[in-house]
């Protein structure tokens, strides 16, 4: 084989080479930013659904400890009995009428919870509170301050929501002709902020 024919063959091998590299890497990167785009819609949708289940699980956990502490005022003689069961039957209605992230959207069905669920508060904390004997029961006064503490925090559970929701509604505006192309139902979000309005 002559020197010529040598330097042919690997020009050629050379050149098929750096021609698949070139078409790879363009492959590479016309798939970079779907996959950029991608990855970062799941990441904020995990965000929002974390930032939700644990603002639900919060209010699941309120809700179970007035339950508990509902309990133990009907253990004792002091407590009209009518007015516990009265209590409790409007306690287990906060479950039917609680929103969620689709109805968010819409103010009123934000406000009725809200009431219902302040004055509940108020009604089964000031009405434990006033007996001496729960006061003096530790599991009754911790369950009073989880209820107090869990309800010193739905504003911050609330915001730390809108937040996420708000960058996931941006990052839709953004990028919605990519998320339409990789078949992500990119839908904006509801902000409690906006039910506050």
């Amino acid at each position: 084989m002559t020197k010529s024919v040598v330097y042919i063959a690997i020009s050629l091998f050379l050149g098929i080479s750096v021609s698949c590299t070139k078409s790879k890497h363009q492959d590479r990167t016309s798939f970079t930013k779907a996959d950029s785009v991608s990855e970062s819609y799941l990441n904020l949708e995990d965000s929002l659904l974390h930032a939700w289940n644990v603002m639900a699980r919060d209010e699941r956990d309120k809700i179970k400890a007035m339950h508990e502490i509902l309990h133990m005022m009907q253990e004792q003689k002091e407590f009209e009995i009518e007015r516990l069961k009265a209590l409790g039957q409007r306690l287990k209605q906060l479950d039917k009428i609680k929103f969620t992230q689709k109805s968010l959207a819409n103010s009123y069905v934000i406000e009725e919870y809200d009431f219902a669920s302040n004055s509940l508060v108020s009604e089964i904390l000031s009405l434990a509170e006033s007996n001496d004997e729960l006061i003096k029961n530790d599991k009754a006064q911790r369950l009073i301050d989880k209820v107090k503490f869990a309800e010193q925090r739905v504003n911050d559970y609330r915001e730390a929501y809108d937040r996420i929701a708000s960058r996931y509604n941006q990052f839709i505006e953004r990028n919605e002709k990519y998320l339409t192309e990789l078949d992500h139902q990119g839908e904006k979000k509801a902000l409690f902020q906006m039910a506050s309005e």
